[in-house]
């Protein structure tokens, strides 16, 4: 029996939910300003980052206010979006506040991802349409040698409290800023968004790109170069030849709060080691059934000597790998309308990997598209041809354009009933985001996107890779290995080469547990997934399972399970017979 005033009680949650949502993306903006300029947010001036010691500190005692506010708000009398919203409130903030707790901002990430590669990311993600959006660029662009400058106040004081990086996180670091460094000032990324402005032809905006030009030479490189050169001071003063987060002040709470992060479940370190140990069994006994296919049975080691050998798989050139790779993705969009029923407005391009960055990068990454739409999405692939054979082609597109993360984070810009930190903040939800990128790569098998053998294999190796993550991620940072343990677990399994292999180490030494969101996600991908098939048997559909999923948002898995599981439900009920849907109702 429900009382009278249930109803209003109800609607009182769901309008406190709404407001707190709305102010907490207001706070996100102004805090995290990037975000909103991706976000096509219009702001109330020119700052891009906020990294001083005072906005962290401020950041934290607001997000404590926001969480004492959430608190309140009772989940139960909410619908299941509104549950989810309510839930990744709670859970941004309070992870905001773990964050804090073990002073990342003072041991913050370099490598890949550092803030010169941040700074860079937003350069080439940044559009200019007229004068106005130029000089805003510009000022912009000006701004970011004070954010280098801050991110070094705090890693200074980081390093006053016993906080160490890893030497070769270090050198890693400092070669990619040198990298970015070795290009020309009119060729650099920092001037790409004049170069592909359909409006470069108008004197304001040429007058723009004329103080750009400037900036980047009179300010910004100069920031660069001192960046570069803090770097490598800090090789000296102090690195660790160890690679553990661990192994420093509150080491292993940081691991915990960012493998928390990360896979957005509660899994300890020893249980996503077990899980990756047993993936890995897993995955290499369906290579087996794959080389013996292709010529090698019971020579797996052969099989993967061989693929890592043969020229026959590798691009004469950078060009030449990008047109096949963008051949392969429009093979790829034709079936997308078989298996998918919501598909983006918006599209987009491939795009090289400047050579100077490829080798300390991944062989491909998405960049999304902007979210007012004024520019594409695009699929990087990289510069150096031996780091993207050709028989990883297939997986690498369906998982970095579409259907993987251009189409996923497409579609989540264009959710406009969800709250705008639901649309603008899929970079927090690893394991949801790239879970799906991952499930892609696996559902290229339905949409026949792999025609050979070494194209099969090259999608399980995929797999493996993120397998091995569990393994090797866990391994550094909770079991003490060195650089070389980690690389020959990844060697015998892999048929990376070694240059490859060295970077991903490294990788996973630089952004402790961003790894393991991968295989993680997947797996939850798929058990959704087996769920909705063994619930509906023939009455399942791709179309409506995927739009499911992808219209959930990105979300934690814990999340993504609810709100699969009242689509399930509600799927049931509309397709049982009359009387049993009345009963079940």
């Amino acid at each position: 029996m429900t009382t009278s005033s249930e109803p209003s009680r109800r609607l009182a949650d769901s309008a406190d939910l709404a407001d707190l949502a709305e102010r907490y993306w207001q706070f996100e903006c102004h805090e995290l300003p990037l975000s909103a300029a991706l976000a096509g947010v219009r702001l109330a001036d020119a700052v891009l980052f906020r990294e001083s010691a005072a906005d962290h500190a401020r950041r934290d005692a607001r997000a404590g206010e926001l969480l004492a506010e959430a608190g309140q708000i009772d989940a139960g009398a909410l619908a299941a979006q509104e549950r989810a919203t309510l839930a990744l409130l709670q859970r941004e903030l309070s992870g905001l506040r773990a964050q804090y707790a073990v002073d990342s901002h003072l041991r913050p990430w370099l490598f890949p991802a550092g803030p010169d590669f941040t700074a860079m990311f937003w350069a080439n993600s940044a559009s200019v349409g007229d004068g106005a959006t130029a000089a805003l660029y510009v000022e912009r662009l000006a701004s970011l040698a004070g954010y280098l400058r801050d991110v070094q106040a705090n890693i200074e004081a980081g390093h006053a409290r016993g906080y160490r990086y890893p030497r070769v996180v270090l050198q890693a670091a400092a070669a990619n800023t040198r990298g970015i460094l070795g290009a020309a000032p009119e060729a650099s990324a920092w001037m790409s968004p004049f170069k592909r402005s359909a409006a470069a032809a108008q004197p304001a905006v040429q007058a723009q790109a004329g103080r750009a030009l400037a900036v980047v030479r009179e300010a910004l490189q100069p920031a660069l170069q001192a960046w570069a050169s803090f770097l490598e001071g800090l090789l000296v003063r102090g690195a660790r030849e160890s690679l553990s987060c661990i192994d420093g002040p509150a080491g292993a709470e940081y691991y915990r709060v960012w493998v928390r992060h990360f896979t957005s479940t509660a899994l300890e370190p020893d249980e996503v080691h077990a899980l990756g140990l047993a993936e890995v069994a897993r995955i290499e006994a369906e290579m087996r059934g794959v080389a013996a296919e292709a010529g090698f049975a019971g020579r797996l080691a052969d099989y993967r000597t061989f693929l890592a050998a043969d020229t026959q798989f590798v691009a004469p050139s950078a060009d030449a790998l990008r047109q096949s790779v963008e051949a392969l993705c429009k093979r790829v969009d034709r079936r997308i309308p078989e298996f998918f029923g919501l598909i983006p407005r918006i599209t987009y391009g491939v795009q090289s990997i400047p050579e100077a960055v490829s080798a300390r990068m991944p062989p491909a990454y998405a960049q999304p598209s902007a979210a007012d739409g004024s520019s594409a999405g695009i699929f990087w692939i990289s510069g150096l041809p031996s780091k993207a054979p050709s028989y990883l082609h297939p997986a690498l597109v369906v998982h970095e354009a579409w259907p993987g993360h251009l189409m996923h984070l497409a579609l989540l810009n264009e959710q406009t009933g969800l709250p705008a930190f639901r649309r603008h903040g899929a970079v927090k939800y690893t394991a949801c985001v790239e879970g799906w990128a991952l499930y892609c790569e696996s559902l290229g098998i339905e949409m026949g996107v792999y025609t050979t053998p070494h194209e099969h294999y090259g999608r399980l190796e995929m797999e493996l890779w993120r397998a091995v993550r569990l393994v090797v991620d866990t391994g550094i940072h909770a079991r003490g290995w060195s650089r070389e343990q980690a690389v020959d677990f990844m060697a015998h399994r892999l048929s990376l080469s070694r240059e490859t292999i060295e970077g991903e180490v490294d990788r996973y030494a630089a952004l402790p547990a961003q790894a393991l969101g991968y295989q993680i996600g997947n797996l939850k991908l798929r058990e959704l997934r087996q769920r909705a098939e063994r619930a509906l048997g023939a009455r399942f559909q791709h179309r409506r399972f995927h739009m499911a999923v992808m219209t959930a948002g990105a979300v934690t898995l814990p999340v993504l399970d609810d709100l699969v599981e009242d689509w399930l439900q509600r799927e049931l009920q509309a397709s049982a017979p009359p009387g049993e849907a009345a009963h079940a109702a």
